[in-house]
């Protein structure tokens, strides 16, 4: 077995198909934010408020880089700028969690805990320049990913077992 790296916009579902994936096989899961949080001993939102997205892109760099020599047999969830580490493919098999924009907006403003799914991510505070974004990274998502999951109208365990058979045929 060897590393699941998740990609994808921000609000895509790659922290909840993560945790299917454990429940569905051997692999055990990290989170590339959980991880920088943990580092700094602060939120996201607030390294971004306080420090700026240039350092947080820093952190992320760190993390990385630690990724590639350390870590074996792990699915990682990835923030969703993550997809430009340079020795990403080093890490693993890319998974693109991938659905439309609207899709995702709407997956998040009905999720239970919504109002803290959007305050915890700085970048999603102005929907404009969310979609902007979205459409910037989605081409360098779909380049650099092995597989590709739609997302969309499926629950997270639909995904995760879609996920499995997929990375069981590419390996």
């Amino acid at each position: 077995m060897k590393n699941i790296v998740l990609i994808g916009f921000m609000g895509v579902g790659k922290g909840s198909v993560a945790r299917e994936v454990v429940k569905h096989s051997d692999y055990i899961a990290i989170d590339t934010d959980d991880l920088i949080e943990s580092m700094e001993n602060r939120k996201i939102k607030a390294l971004f408020e306080a420090e700026g997205e240039k350092y947080f892109r820093k952190l992320e760099r760190h993390v990385a880089k630690w990724l590639e020599k350390s870590v074996h047999n792990t699915l990682v969830s990835t923030g969703g700028g993550f997809y430009k580490q340079e020795n990403l493919k080093k890490i693993g098999t890319i998974v693109l969690l991938d659905s439309p924009f609207d899709a995702i907006i709407k997956r998040i403003k009905e999720h239970p805990n919504a109002a803290k799914k959007l305050k915890k991510r700085p970048l999603l505070k102005n929907l404009k320049k969310a979609k902007e974004l979205y459409n910037e990274r989605r081409s360098g998502y779909l380049e650099l990913a092995d597989i590709v999951i739609n997302v969309t109208n499926k629950n997270p365990e639909m995904c995760a077992k879609e996920l499995l058979k997929k990375v069981k045929k590419y390996a």
